[in-house]
């Protein structure tokens, strides 16, 4: 779904960032800061962070160890379809993905993307923690 704010700038929901594809950076891009990382984040289900203005980061926690070996291994195709890759922090019943285009050093909106996709693998298996 698409909305607009009061200053008609356009406004996705999760959703809406989880039905867009990652795009690949030409390294000429600037990371978002500001207003723009602002929007994006507000977007997104609880539990991401946005650190130092420069990755996205949150935890998932499971029951044990193989629901969260099951999740980063739909992370990891998920990952692979979409061109781009988090880095994954596997432990017993925990997974933690930090989540930057490493081309810019920063986040870019398939960052993003990218993290919604990521809510939606989950589905109702984690518990944030």
């Amino acid at each position: 779904m698409v909305k607009t704010n009061t200053f008609n700038t356009l406004i996705y929901t999760m959703s809406d960032l989880a039905a867009k594809q990652c795009l690949p950076c030409s390294g000429q891009t600037a990371p978002l800061t500001g207003d723009a990382l602002k929007q994006l984040h507000a977007q997104l289900d609880g539990g991401w962070r946005v650190v130092n203005d420069h990755q996205l980061e949150k935890e998932y926690r499971f029951e044990d160890f193989r629901e969260a070996l099951e999740f980063t291994n739909r992370v990891g195709a998920l990952a692979e379809a979409q061109g781009h890759h988090p880095d994954i922090c596997l432990g017993w019943g925990r997974v933690k993905l930090t989540i930057y285009t490493h081309k810019i050093d920063g986040l870019t909106e398939s960052d993003f993307v990218l993290a919604a996709k990521a809510d939606q693998v989950v589905g109702t298996r984690a518990a944030e923690p």
